[in-house]
């Protein structure tokens, strides 16, 4: 597949090397222009080019948003996202630390109000970025992987990211909706941050959804 990626910090560089790993074409972006992704575009290969934001949105099949969640200047466009499967790897951390009061709404609800059109997808957000560059293991069954969760209210769409999941070696867990799935999902969470194989994290959204 061709993945766009906003943003090239701990979550998306290494999401980066994992999805050239696996044989897809990667397109990382930043904030601060595609002359300082020179290096990690060489290290990674062919397969792998540095943009603009912008270009990376258009380039990308799936688009990955790896960016600060308290930083909406810092995505795409809505028009170059439209009908595109969208991941939103972003938690809501407040400048300075804590979590930025939302309500009854979650952060990738209020990432989709951002993006009307867009496939939202909520994966990659729980994990640390030093667990998803180490932890994958494609030699084993899905119960035995580090699991990574997956919401979002569009099932094709979260069965394309559930795909990538298994392709860089974890095992995807659907946690459900957008709004319950992502409440499911936020810091501070029993899910969050948390060294899950995909039977015991399975177990865990199956007693809280019972």
């Amino acid at each position: 597949m061709r993945i766009g990626i906003v943003g090239a910090g701990m979550i998306g560089g290494t999401l980066a090397r994992l999805f050239v790993g696996a044989g897809h074409e990667v397109t990382v972006s930043n904030s601060r222009g595609p002359a300082t992704l020179r290096q990690m575009v060489e290290e990674l290969g062919p397969r792998a080019h540095a943009a603009t934001v912008d270009q990376a949105a258009r380039f990308g099949e799936v688009v990955v948003l790896a960016v600060p969640w308290r930083t909406p200047q810092a995505l795409p466009p809505a028009e170059l996202l439209q009908g595109k499967v969208v991941v939103d790897a972003m938690n809501p951390y407040a400048e300075g630390g804590g979590m930025v009061e939302l309500g009854e709404s979650t952060s990738s609800e209020e990432t989709r109000k951002r993006l009307p059109g867009a496939r939202l997808v909520k994966a990659f957000n729980t994990i640390w970025y030093q667990h998803l560059g180490t932890r994958g293991r494609t030699d084993l069954p899905l119960d035995e992987r580090h699991a990574v969760f997956v919401a979002g209210d569009d099932d094709e769409a979260k069965a394309t990211v559930s795909r990538l999941i298994q392709e860089i070696g974890f095992a995807p867990i659907d946690t459900g909706g957008l709004r319950d799935g992502g409440r499911r999902q936020q810091p501070g969470t029993p899910l969050y941050n948390r060294i899950l194989t995909g039977a015991e994290a399975r177990a865990l959204v199956n007693a809280a959804e019972g």
